[in-house]
């Protein structure tokens, strides 16, 4: 195996530390919205909430500006995982309903 520069070697676990703090904190993101998905269900609220999404989406966009991330690519990054949480809560109103 060649020989890897320091400050590579550095920055490569440093990308590593951060990608798995990325998975543990859309893991506990995902907890939260489960529980929302079985709340939504229980009332017989809709999977989705277009307010509540553009809301967070331009929040989020200002977020990334503040934090000098392209506001495009958090606003894609949160539209991949809004549709996820969607098509999940989709599927807890239909084991809710019995569909």
């Amino acid at each position: 195996m060649a020989q890897v520069h320091p400050e590579l070697a550095r920055l490569r676990s440093s990308i590593d530390n951060m990608d798995a703090a990325l998975i543990h904190l859309l893991a506990e993101r995902f907890k939260v919205t489960q529980r929302v998905g079985e709340l939504k269900a229980t009332e017989g609220l809709a999977p989705a909430d277009p307010d509540r999404e553009a809301a967070q989406i331009a929040r989020l966009r200002r977020l990334a500006q503040e934090a000098h991330l392209d506001p495009e690519f958090a606003e894609k990054f949160l539209n991949f995982i809004v549709s996820e949480v969607v098509r999940h809560h989709q599927a807890i109103a239909r084991e809710a309903t019995g569909n």
